[in-house]
């Protein structure tokens, strides 16, 4: 029984690694993380250095966590910037630090795969493998109920929570019968919403992902792009990122362009499995009112219903989705510090944000539109 590191996921083959995974979900599957190796999204200079963990038991792959060696923090959506400046400050080094992740993607899912028993053995191997590495901890992004009960069990793993908003799918014939379920004045706020759309002249196309020509993912990549410029930042993916993702993928993907007066103005990428669709990225060329909410939101829930997906997760933050139906969703994270200081100052401060945060999912329930009783 040994512990291998890979730097590269093409160390391993597409069949072997998809054949620990536990569901269809797009984010794991040995073709989106290898393209995004192979894109240059994901490397060294970007902070995101490969190093997947695999375990074996007589040459057979029975566990595995996709994983990184991270000089930051950027791209995780567990913010841990804090704790690295207060490390800093009291002269504690706290990069690097392997992470246990699907890059830029906070989305929950299946972290521990394979065997429960091998994956087990491989969270134990992992404290040594952090001392010889010089790795200041590990950390463990949007685990599943699996992981979450394997690292409840595992010594000194310290739990945080976070808050998501999700959108369900009660079997709905079609966007008015979801409107049918809400309060009236969030109903009406709903309707004006997309009515305001129509009447400025803005018309929706959705496409699967085999169905983009390349001067179309330029456009996709364009307003991707966009959005980080606006703010000031570089964005994370690569333009090679979403047409090798469309040649591998493509039933995966799905991409609404909005266009006005026959000219695209905004898009919406989103992926997608046999039960969910994932709201990904979006970007525009110029900012139009209730624009992000159509193309982002409604187009979306359009699709999810008409696919019959149950559910359809738009990513991360953002309060604003609760009075368009999205219900808060609790997150977990899981993390190991070697210092033992740095530990016990972060279980501390992460006892109380626990608190905090379930206190706070329970007034976000409060405040969904949906009809009370219903």
């Amino acid at each position: 029984m040994s512990l291998f590191h890979l730097s590269s996921l093409a160390e391993v083959s597409a069949a072997e690694w998809d054949a620990l995974l536990p569901d269809d979900q797009p984010f794991l599957r040995h073709a989106f993380l290898l393209t995004l190796e192979e894109s240059g999204s994901v490397r060294a200079e970007t902070g995101w250095q490969p190093d997947h963990l695999l375990w074996r038991e007589n040459g057979l792959l029975t566990a595995a966590i996709p994983g990184y060696r991270k000089r930051n923090s950027w791209g995780e959506y567990v913010f841990d910037h804090a704790w690295a400046d207060a490390s800093q400050r009291a002269g504690i080094r706290y990069y690097p630090k392997w992470l246990g992740a699907i890059p830029y993607s906070p989305v929950t899912g299946a972290r521990l795969l394979g065997n429960p028993g091998a994956a087990e053995q491989l969270l134990a191997a992992l404290p040594d493998t952090l001392l010889r590495n010089g790795l200041s901890g590990a950390h463990i992004n949007f685990t599943d109920a699996q992981a979450n009960l394997l690292l409840e069990n595992a010594p000194d793993w310290l739990a945080r929570l976070g808050c998501q908003y999700h959108w369900h799918n009660r079997g709905y014939r079609d966007f008015q019968d979801f409107l049918d379920t809400l309060m009236s004045r969030k109903r009406k706020q709903l309707r004006k919403e997309r009515e305001q759309m129509l009447q400025s002249g803005f018309e929706f196309s959705g496409y699967k992902g085999d169905r983009l020509r390349e001067d179309q993912w330029d456009f996709v990549y364009t307003c991707y792009a966009n959005t980080y410029a606006v703010r000031g930042q570089r964005p994370y993916l690569t333009r090679d990122f979403f047409s090798l993702l469309a040649e591998r993928m493509p039933q995966n993907i799905h991409v609404v362009i909005a266009h006005l007066q026959q000219q695209p103005a905004a898009m919406a990428f989103y992926l997608k499995d046999s039960t969910t669709l994932y709201g990904r990225y979006w970007g525009c060329l110029a900012e139009f009112d209730r624009l992000h909410f159509e193309t982002c939101f409604y187009q979306g829930m359009d699709f999810a219903i008409a696919e019959g997906l149950q559910r359809f997760d738009a990513g991360a933050q953002g309060e604003h989705k609760l009075v368009r139906g999205f219900e808060p969703q609790i997150t977990q994270s899981w993390h190991y510090l070697l210092h033992p200081g740095l530990r016990d100052a972060v279980d501390d401060f992460l006892q109380q944000e626990r608190e905090g945060m379930r206190a706070w999912a329970d007034e976000a329930r409060d405040a969904l539109p949906y009809r009370r009783g219903d």
